[in-house]
């Protein structure tokens, strides 16, 4: 191949998106709903061997998002993924086992394929391999290693992970009884919206664990907990309640009811 040859060559090859600007492109169109649109671009390339875009496949297959929904095809997809060792591919074929979704549970292989997503960093497997270490589901109870992985998983942002580190220093699971940590890491959940972290903050407001005691903080606390689904209000809801004039109520509800301070660190 003559120089001028090779030059037409580059030329014609820079005229193709790249791998990267394809997935960047698919994403897009997926994050505005557009999945036929995505599955259009993530087909060549999952057939011509990228991990993420098997896992992407395999996804749409299991939830029905741009094509009929299709477990079997969702396994084989997600399967490929896995073994091409994409983390999102492992954790979402885990999920898969764990729930037994349509397919038989397998707890363990469950477990397998976690550890395997969140040791290449996956914040979600990490907080789900933590959170399975604690239960004993799957794999044996450690606190020591799931207090570990709930670190990391929090560390990227994870807001159950940051809820049930606050468990864990609260019930001594992993390491000594810090309720001072606890109040801090359920403060940080709580920020975020996570319903549980408020819960338990505002548990922790009302017996002074950890905080000063602060009857109207907890309420607030208990009120948008409850607000969010949360199950754990229950030992504490009425028992704060009854503490409270009607205008410390009232302004308990005013504090529930206004804006979050957002994902402040």
């Amino acid at each position: 191949m003559g120089w001028f040859d090779a030059l037409a060559s580059k030329v014609r090859r820079a005229d193709q998106p790249t791998v990267a600007h394809q997935m960047a492109a698919a994403g897009a169109a997926a994050d505005s709903g557009g999945y036929e649109t995505a599955l259009a671009i993530w087909g060549p390339l999952a057939h011509a061997g990228v991990a993420r875009a098997q896992a992407n496949i395999g996804q749409c297959f299991f939830s029905g998002l741009g094509v009929e929904r299709d477990v079997a095809l969702a396994l084989r997809w997600l399967k490929l993924a896995a073994h091409n060792g994409d983390p999102v591919g492992q954790r979402n074929l885990a999920a898969l086992y764990l729930n037994g979704d349509d397919i038989e549970r397998d707890s363990a292989h469950a477990a397998q394929l976690y550890r395997l997503a969140a040791q290449a960093g996956d914040g979600p497997a990490q907080d789900a391999l933590s959170r399975m270490l604690v239960e004993g589901k799957g794999v044996a109870t450690d606190h020591v290693e799931a207090r570990r992985w709930a670190e990391a998983a929090a560390a990227q942002g994870i807001v159950s992970a940051m809820t049930r580190l606050g468990m864990m220093f609260h019930n001594a699971q992993g390491g000594p009884r810090d309720p001072r940590a606890a109040a801090e890491w359920w403060a940080r959940a709580a920020e975020r919206g996570d319903a549980d972290g408020q819960a338990m903050l505002g548990a922790a407001f009302y017996l002074g664990a950890g905080v000063p005691r602060d009857q109207v903080a907890a309420f607030a606390l208990l009120l948008r907990a409850s607000n969010g689904g949360s199950t754990l209000v229950g030992p504490y809801f009425d028992a704060v309640r009854g503490t409270l004039s009607p205008a410390e109520l009232d302004e308990a509800e005013l504090r529930a009811n206004a804006p979050l301070p957002g994902a402040a660190a």
